[in-house]
C-alpha cells in the first residue's frame, strides 16, 4: 500500500511510518518538525516538510500520487499538540491545532484523498471513567481541552463517516511508552521538548539530567494517592495501527467507522512507575512530591478486549519493567 502519514516524524507516528516501511508499504510523512525529527525517520520513507492546515499544499500531495498513477490508499494521522496540562494554559493552540487543522486535512482527503483514515485519539476522550477498565461505550466527558480537542473531531469522523462514507477508525490511546527493538537494535525513544511524560521523566533523573522526579498529588483515591495509568509499548500500539487500517479495507459498509481502546488493561501508580525506574536503572530516582494538575483523572486503564477480540490484536509487552527497559536502552544511547 501507499500511506500518507501526518505526524510522522514523531515519536508514535514516527515508529508506525517504520513498521509500515518494514512492511513493504510505500510511505509519505508529512510533518512541520515542531516536536518530530527528521533525522529518526527510517531508511525509504519520503518526507514533506509542510503545516496541516495548509490545505492547498495537502490537496496538492494527493493529487500529485493520483497523477503518478500510485493514489494513496489511506491516511494515519497522528499530528496533534498533546500534553494536557499546557492544554489547559492554552487551549486555543489546542483547538486551532488539533481541531481546525484536522478538518484541512478532511476537507482535501474528501477533495481527492483516499477513503481510509486511522486517526491517533486519546484515553483523554472519556474524562473522569465511572467504571474501570473503561470500554469503548464508555461516557465521554474530557477533564481538559487536549482531550476536548480530540473528542471534537471523533465527533467531526462520525458525520463524515455517515454523510460521505470516510472509512475512519479512532483509535483512543492510553499512556504510551518503551521504545521500539528491531533487527538493527532500538533507534527511535520518547523525548518530547519540554518533556511532561512520566517515563522519560524517571530516566533523566536516573541519568543525572535533573534532580529529582516530581509527583504531581499524593492525595488522589488510589491505594497509595497517586494517579494510576496504563502503560502501553509503543511497538504494540503500532501494530494495532496496521491491524486498524486493513480492518477498514474489509469492514462492511455498515461497520466502516471503528471505535478501539489501545492498553496494557493494567493500571500502574506513579510511585509503581518510579520505582521500575528504580530496578531498571539501579539508580536511587529521588522523588518529589507537588500538588495536583488541573485536568488529571485519578485512574485511566482500558479495556483493550475489543482490539483484541474485533482486530486480532495482543500486546507482546505486558510488564511494566519491560517497557521500561527499552526505553532505557534508547535513553542511555541517546543521551551517552
Amino acid at each position: 500500500m501507499k500511506i500518507f502519514v501526518t505526524g510522522g516524524a514523531g515519536y508514535i507516528g514516527g515508529t508506525v511510518a517504520g513498521l509500515l516501511a518494514e512492511n513493504g508499504n510505500e510511505v509519505v510523512v508529512f510533518d512541520n518538525l515542531s516536536h518530530g525529527r527528521r533525522d529518526l525517520l527510517p531508511p525509504g520513507v519520503e518526507f514533506v516538510e509542510g503545516e496541516l492546515a495548509d490545505r492547498p499544499a495537502l490537496e496538492k500531495i494527493f493529487l500529485s500520487a493520483k497523477a503518478e498513477g500510485r493514489p494513496f490508499d489511506g491516511v494515519l494521522h497522528f499530528a496533534a499538540l498533546i500534553e494536557a496540562g499546557e492544554s489547559m494554559l492554552h487551549p486555543e493552540q489546542f483547538f486551532r491545532n488539533n481541531t481546525a487543522s484536522t478538518l484541512s486535512l478532511l476537507e482535501a482527503i474528501l477533495a481527492h484523498g483516499p477513503r481510509r483514515l486511522v486517526f491517533s485519539s486519546t484515553a483523554a476522550v472519556y474524562g473522569e471513567p465511572e467504571v474501570i477498565p473503561i470500554k469503548e461505550d464508555a461516557r465521554l466527558l474530557p477533564t481538559n481541552a487536549y482531550g476536548e480537542s480530540k473528542l471534537l473531531v471523533e465527533q467531526m469522523l462520525g458525520w463524515l463517516n455517515r454523510i460521505h462514507g470516510l472509512r475512519v477508525a479512532s483509535l483512543r490511546y492510553f499512556n504510551v511508552a518503551g521504545a521500539p527493538e528491531g533487527p538493527n537494535g532500538i533507534t527511535r525513544g520518547e523525548a518530547h521538548v519540554p518533556e511532561s511524560h512520566l517515563i522519560p521523566l524517571v530516566l533523566d533523573v536516573a541519568l543525572g539530567r535533573r534532580p529529582s522526579i516530581k509527583i504531581f498529588g499524593d492525595d488522589y483515591p488510589t491505594p497509595d494517592g497517586t494517579c494510576i495509568r496504563d502503560y502501553i509499548h509503543v511497538s504494540d500500539l503500532a501494530d494495532a495501527h496496521l491491524l486498524a487500517l486493513n480492518a477498514l479495507e474489509t469492514a462492511a459498509e455498515s461497520a466502516s467507522r471503528l471505535i478501539f481502546n489501545l492498553g496494557n488493561g493494567q493500571g500502574f501508580s506513579v510511585r509503581e512507575v518510579i520505582e521500575s525506574g528504580r530496578r531498571v536503572t539501579g539508580h536511587l530516582i529521588p522523588a518529589e512530591v507537588h500538588p495536583r494538575r488541573p485536568g488529571d483523572p485519578a485512574v485511566l486503564v482500558a479495556s483493550s478486549e475489543k482490539a483484541i477480540r474485533e482486530l486480532g490484536w495482543k500486546p507482546r509487552y505486558t510488564q511494566l519493567d519491560e517497557i521500561v527497559r527499552t526505553a532505557w536502552i534508547w535513553h542511555q544511547k541517546r543521551y551517552a
